[in-house]
């Protein structure tokens, strides 16, 4: 069965309303032999004559009648659909939003940024889920809604991203460990024994890199998947750990923390999400507010 043409529901709207092929012509702008063929479409659609002369008029059969009331509720439906979206009602929006970060954001973004919702938009629920790789096909498939990061290789083309904040690498270590005597040169840096940081278990990093420019090597006793761990050992051992600074600012409360001896690139920190949400007036509203939240916080020193 071959799909009806469903601008016809517009045209018998009209006819019904005025009654008059030639009112319902000047109505939808069109010429009263064209509004003449469009009555016969409908007529064969329906299998009904719809509306029939009476004296100088139309009126309507019992099944014009009957689908009345049903063809003004669709086409209004329809017109909503088509619309623009309202402007956002915060105080009414009913919605759960999914964020994936790696571990530091809950703990340095996450209350202020449910306060600020919480007050906001009081219906709204943010879910939180850990961030095991760069992967956008979380976002791609809709179960992220989304994600804050470094903007790396497997990151899809697609992706929208929004700069949220630049951060620099520091030295973690406990309150007491000797580095925390005196002044932290590459040498004494070099000699302690390290935390590497790998969600793919790789045995160096970019701080290797760097050591190796100044003629040093390390020691790397240990390779953890996030900076929680790496932050946990270092609270309880003479381990040193190397993270970056304000996404870690409240895990690393208690420990010694220093400026590098060597020099790293800082880091830049983006907003990313999928472009089928990108007009979404929700997710805008998210989005600013992530970056307004992101952005009240001290940027790390020089």
């Amino acid at each position: 069965m071959s799909r009806p043409d469903l601008n016809l529901l517009v045209t018998l709207d009209v006819l019904l309303a005025e009654g008059s092929v030639a009112n319902a012509a000047r109505r939808l702008k069109l010429s009263p032999s064209a509004m003449s063929r469009a009555l016969a479409r409908l007529r064969e659609a329906t299998g009904d004559p719809l509306l029939v002369r009476a004296g100088r008029g139309l009126v309507p059969t019992p099944r014009a009648v009957e689908l009345g009331a049903e063809v003004g509720r669709l086409v209004k439906e329809a017109e909503a659909v088509l619309r623009p979206a309202e402007r956002l009602d915060l105080a009414r929006l009913n919605r759960s939003f999914t964020l994936r970060n790696s571990d530091g954001f809950v703990e340095n973004f996450g209350p202020a940024l449910l306060a600020r919702a919480s007050r906001e938009a009081p219906g709204v629920q943010l879910r939180f889920v850990p961030k095991p790789d760069k992967d956008s096909g979380p976002m791609r498939e809709g179960a992220v809604d989304l994600e804050t990061g470094v903007i790396g290789n497997t990151t899809g083309p697609e992706v929208r991203s929004r700069a949220l904040f630049r951060d620099r690498f520091v030295g973690v270590a406990r309150a007491g460990h000797p580095l925390s005597e005196g002044r932290v040169t590459a040498a004494r840096f070099a000699a302690g024994r390290h935390i590497l940081i790998s969600r793919r278990g790789l045995d160096r990093g970019p701080v290797d890199d760097a050591l190796e420019l100044a003629g040093l090597t390390r020691t790397i006793a240990t390779v953890v998947g996030g900076f929680a761990e790496a932050l946990a050992l270092a609270r309880g051992s003479d381990l040193i750990a190397t993270v970056p600074e304000r996404y870690t600012g409240t895990l690393r409360e208690g420990l010694f923390t220093f400026t590098l001896p060597v020099k790293l690139a800082p880091l830049s920190i983006s907003l990313l999400w999928h472009p089928r949400l990108d007009a979404d007036p929700a997710h805008r509203w998210l989005r600013g507010l992530v970056k307004e939240v992101c952005g009240s916080a001290r940027n790390p020193g020089p």
